[in-house]
């Protein structure tokens, strides 16, 4: 039983990890001289990243709507792992960790809307380019929050 429970704390983990990793880094959107995340641009100037502010052409709205649900899966998750911890100790034994459960389904509800409207709204005309390290980190920790989520639904506390 323990070793299950380190391998879903592990997985935790992780899930927490992809999300900051894909929440905080700059590599949403790339080009050979540019790289756009959910907060900036950088751009190759001279051999040397500058910082520039996203363009006005961008959906207020929408863009305003990734960077919440990316923040709220980091405190979700975040806040998951902690129920997971004080389950262990407080929930009865054959008891579900449905509260962890629910942060976890949280969690991958807001990852699943994030990158699903930056996906649909975002970079759709454009030719160059292609999608960096931190959407695939945010469609990989969509997945694995999901996994996250069965598991703690199905889990049960010991019983002897």
């Amino acid at each position: 039983m323990f070793v299950l429970l380190a391998v879903i704390f592990l997985l935790h983990l992780a899930c927490i990890a992809l999300l900051l990793a894909a929440t905080i880094q700059n590599a949403w959107w790339m080009t050979d001289t540019m790289s756009t995340d959910i907060w900036a641009r950088w751009t190759l100037i001279g051999g040397q990243w500058n910082y520039t502010a996203l363009p006005g052409f961008y959906p207020k709205e929408y863009l305003q709507a990734v960077q919440a649900s990316s923040i709220l899966a980091c405190i979700f998750c975040i806040l998951g792992l902690f129920v997971f911890v004080a389950q262990l100790y407080t929930l009865p034994r054959g008891k579900r960790f449905l509260f962890s459960a629910a942060f976890q389904l949280l969690a991958w509800i807001c990852i699943m809307i994030a990158a699903s409207i930056y996906t649909d709204i975002f970079h759709r005309q454009e030719q160059q380019g292609w999608y960096g390290s931190s959407f695939i980190l945010a469609w990989i920790s969509v997945c694995l929050t999901f996994i996250s989520c069965v598991i703690y639904f199905t889990l049960r506390k010991k019983t002897a």
